[in-house]
């Protein structure tokens, strides 16, 4: 089970690829760990040495107490001091939600060791960012337990849910067992983020991949990514809901193959 203080933060990260493969890290969206990237890591495993870590207050990393800790800028150093302590250089990016608002920020601030990026189920702003602040201090208050029906109700759709009880129930438990400080930390940094200006000075390759059934991130924030982005390429998934990864895993595996292929 590794760990390591990487920067801030001890962060628990795991790999799985050949040694010699290009890296990919992989970066999981709020509320979950680095397991929603199991119907994927198989696949990208056979092309890259995949890289995947929790986010601070997620998972088993670390969770500073300070509700002004978990600015996307935090997370996206978070990034780059694992890969630093790793000594990883150039890397390719995949993240989903706030995964991929950290790969915003990380393809403007650190342009030069990006190949590539996957922008999964995500957006530039928030568009009722007001809704997350609420949700921040209705946490801090409550708990994570009285929300995740409602999250879970976001993530998927109803009748995925219906059809899988026991992947409702796991999913529900890794909402639950993360941090209360990280998960409303991370409600705020996304109440306070507009990544627009970065989005400009993304050169590397990038893929944006959106559900079509998305609550969370709508299909129409990541068409604006992709416009802002030159040469991006938008690969929309009809039915999928926001936690495309376990929802439609072939559709995203396939998405993501294809894309990292070129």
């Amino acid at each position: 089970m590794p760990f390591i203080r990487a920067g801030k933060v001890v962060t628990h990260y795991y790999w799985q690829g050949a040694e010699d493969a290009p890296i990919l890290l992989m970066g999981n969206s709020l509320g979950t760990n680095f397991h929603m990237w199991d119907a994927q890591v198989p696949a990208l495993a056979q092309r890259f040495r995949v890289l995947r870590y929790d986010m601070r207050g997620h998972g088993l990393s670390e969770a500073p107490s300070g509700i002004d800790a978990y600015r996307i800028e935090d997370l996206a150093d978070d990034a780059l001091a694992l890969l630093d302590a790793l000594k990883v250089d150039r890397f390719h990016y995949c993240g989903l939600s706030i995964g991929g608002m950290v790969g915003q920020r990380l393809g403007a601030k650190a342009a030069a060791r990006i190949r590539s990026l996957a922008l999964c189920n995500t957006a530039m702003r928030m568009a009722t960012p007001q809704i997350y602040r609420d949700r921040a201090d209705f946490v801090r208050e409550n708990g994570l337990e009285p929300i995740v029906d409602t999250v879970l109700q976001r993530w998927f759709n109803d009748g995925f849910l219906k059809a899988n009880p026991a992947i409702a129930i796991g999913m529900r438990n890794m909402v639950t067992r993360n941090s209360v400080a990280g998960y409303a930390g991370c409600c705020l940094a996304l109440a306070e983020m507009d990544l627009e200006a970065d989005l400009a000075r993304i050169a590397c390759p990038t893929l944006v991949l959106v559900g079509g059934k998305d609550q969370a991130t709508p299909p129409e924030a990541g068409r604006k990514i992709a416009a802002a982005i030159k040469g991006a390429k938008l690969v929309e998934i009809p039915g999928a809901a926001h936690i495309s990864t376990v929802e439609e895993p072939a559709a995203v595996t396939a998405a993501l193959m294809e894309f990292f292929a070129a």
